[in-house]
């Protein structure tokens, strides 16, 4: 008897996510990409927690706290117009990992970003955007995020 709540803790420390998770964490990281790909930052901001960490290859490089989503969108746009970067989208493929614990996941996806330079057609193929999240009563929301191209 005394092993089936040794075993019951187990898979409570180790985490037991279930399908219906991983959709929906997923289905936030989706959301918050058509958000970026539509220009849409209210949609963007409403997938971020409400503090949030956030390296990405443009200046200043790393936000972090309760603005960080806002302040990344903001100097995403100042980087934008300044190098006359137009027409963002992110394509996301396969994920790699989908790992979630509790409350809390995890998320390795590679993507391509194309965009135009001064009209021109520009890419970045074979990046990876990994996402951290954490679950509340009212969902998932991103936590941080990082992105690194190839």
């Amino acid at each position: 008897m005394r092993r089936i709540p040794v075993a019951l803790a187990i898979v409570a420390m180790t985490g037991s996510a279930s399908a219906s998770d991983r959709t929906d964490v997923l289905a936030v990281v989706n959301r918050f990409m058509d958000g970026f790909n539509k220009g849409d930052t209210k949609a963007v901001l409403a997938t971020c927690a409400a503090e949030a960490a956030i390296i990405d290859e443009f200046s200043p490089y790393v936000w972090y706290g309760e603005m960080a989503c806002s302040d990344w969108a903001d100097d995403f746009a100042a980087d934008a117009k300044k190098n006359g970067i137009t027409d963002p989208v992110v394509t996301l493929g396969k994920p790699r990992h989908v790992d979630v614990d509790g409350d809390r996941a995890y998320l390795v996806i590679p993507a391509d970003y194309k965009f135009k330079v001064k009209g021109k057609p520009a890419s970045e193929r074979g990046s990876i955007f990994t996402v951290t999240l954490r679950k509340w009563p009212t969902g998932w929301y991103i936590t941080g995020w990082a992105w690194a191209k190839h």
